[in-house]
């Protein structure tokens, strides 16, 4: 069967090494979740596994056909979506093309009836007598209905897009799959498809993903890249967890004597350097030279410290929702929901996607209107809401220190910088010009503002996207730690898992389901409706 070998493979962009001399193999029927923080160079590795990109030094071998989720949408905006999914596999696709042209002449020479000879038994080798079927099944499997199918890849919403170059790297049965973020705008419904499709897959999976319960689910090894290099876990990502601790405190111990080694030498050194000991001072040079402090391998792992406090507690009522509804152009969204929100409770609003869950947080904000009802907040509520996007939200033309300085002239300087360091801005990152941000620094600083005004409630629209799995975790468990109302709207189901207490699901232009407990229960209570999140 086919596999990925990485021989002596080394990557850097300019002084930062990513990774050095990596010898690593990827094999047949075993699913490989590749981890990391942001920045350790998953998704260059991903791109040199890919052919996208060159490493530095070394030789990849790669299976003959690779499925690989590119978020590259634009080149087949005019094309149909079944046709966009068949393009997936590239041999079936050219054989079909070049069979139409051929049939397309008005006269047939011999040569010309020889190779669509040759070209059907390519078609017939590659299934391509139920491409559209097959295709048609991925499609329906992502939770894009057959009335798209047909259509062009414009007519579709971004994130059915995406769902659409999923489908395109999962079809004709490659022999092996690169998925970045394969779940990044998919819904629980087609997360769960995913991963039984992903655990029936007989090829070599390599997936970068920021969901936890999708790594603890679909892999049998986890490849994590640290200490400039990749090392390869058996078992899913808490496995890894657990036996990276081990990993971490050997090659920390080793690193701890190479330093020690290190002084000890660099001390006899200067001690001796002018003495009558020249020929043990040389010596004691040669191994230094051979344990350069540069040479020492330092842990990437970084994770952020997120605390939310509140200056002062909400009164027991928190929020009173009287029939508050929405529709858009004549369908209704919402209809009439109300609600009364304690404080202190933690709810997780879930459901498939396109179904209202933004609308209804968005209503509960204040950024958009009812179309009918009331919002009452209680005594003493204080809002801070994050908005799934964010674009427009932080300033232009300043830095990420200047824009928290400029929503709090008070906070003293080593206040704000002991905010950005938690939240993993040290040293000139804090300078960094807010036109420069990445998705993952624009939610860090997002999450910094909210620690800021420590406000009572706690509106949160996907805050998980561009976090990394350290991240995530540390979100998590701000979040069970806080005192104040939390409204969250997450496809994380670890984050759904450990922060809930109380679950609404909103499904399009029904009543929305109000469930007091965690999302486990609500998955029992609500088996009819929740049976896609199992």
């Amino acid at each position: 069967m086919a596999s990925f070998s990485i021989i002596n493979v080394s990557k850097g962009y300019g002084p930062k090494k990513l990774f050095e001399d990596v010898n690593v193999s990827f094999s047949a029927g075993k699913r490989y979740g590749l981890t990391g923080p942001n920045g350790a160079g998953k998704t260059t590795f991903m791109k040199i596994l890919a052919a996208d990109e060159e490493q530095d030094t070394g030789d990849i071998i790669r299976p003959k056909k690779v499925g690989i989720l590119r978020q590259n949408h634009f080149q087949f905006e005019e094309t149909r979506v079944l046709d966009v999914v068949m393009m997936g596999n590239r041999g079936l696709w050219a054989a079909m093309k070049e069979k139409n042209a051929l049939l397309e002449k008005a006269e047939l020479t011999d040569a010309d009836g020889h190779r669509l000879g040759d070209l059907e038994t390519i078609i017939a080798e590659e299934d391509g007598y139920v491409a559209e079927s097959d295709a048609a099944a991925l499609l329906m499997g992502l939770g894009i209905e057959e009335s798209f199918h047909e259509e062009p890849l414009k007519s579709l919403t971004g994130g059915l897009k995406l769902r659409t170059l999923l489908a395109q790297a999962l079809f004709g049965k490659p022999e092996g799959l690169l998925l970045d973020e394969p779940t990044n705008h998919l819904d629980l419904d087609s997360i769960r498809w995913l991963e039984t499709f992903l655990h029936e897959y007989e090829g070599v999976l390599i997936t970068i993903s920021h969901d936890r319960h999708f790594l603890n689910s679909i892999c049998t090894h986890i490849a994590d890249i640290d200490y400039e290099t990749i090392i390869t876990y058996t078992g899913n990502y808490d496995d890894m967890v657990r036996q990276k601790a081990q990993v971490r405190s050997r090659i920390e111990d080793e690193n701890s004597e190479k330093q020690k080694k290190i002084s000890q030498l660099q001390d006899f050194v200067a001690r001796f350097a002018a003495g009558t000991r020249a020929s043990q001072v040389q010596s004691r040079k040669n191994q230094l030279d051979k344990l350069k402090t540069e040479d020492l391998k330092r842990s990437n792992i970084a994770r952020p410290f997120i605390k939310f406090e509140q200056k002062a507690p909400s009164g027991r009522q928190t929020l009173t929702i009287e029939k508050i509804s929405k529709a858009w152009e004549g369908q209704t969204i919402i209809p009439p929901f109300s609600a009364l929100i304690t404080r202190g409770e933690k709810i997780c609003v879930v459901g498939k996607n396109g179904v209202g869950k933004s609308t209804l947080v968005r209503m509960i904000a204040g950024a958009l209107p009812p179309d009918g009802g009331t919002l009452e907040w209680g005594h003493n509520a204080n809002i801070s809401y994050m908005p799934q996007d964010h674009h427009g939200i932080i300033k232009k033309g300043t830095t990420v220190y200047g824009y928290l300085r400029d929503l709090d002239s008070k906070l003293g300087n080593e206040e704000i910088s002991g905010l950005l360091g938690r939240m993993l801005f040290s040293g000139e990152e804090r300078m960094k010009p807010t036109d420069t941000l990445s998705g993952g620094e624009t939610v860090r600083t997002l999450l910094c503002q909210l620690m800021m005004r420590k406000d009572n409630v706690l509106i949160l629209d996907e805050p998980t996207n561009h976090l990394d799995l350290e991240s995530i975790a540390s979100l998590a468990e701000g979040l069970q730690k806080y005192e104040g109302t939390v409204i969250i709207v997450t496809h994380d189901q670890q984050l759904l898992s450990e922060v809930g207490t109380r679950i609404w699901a909103p499904r399009r232009g029904k009543e929305v389901i109000d469930f007091v407990g965690t999302f486990e229960d609500f998955l029992v209570k609500h088996a009819d409706v929740a049976a896609q999140h199992r």
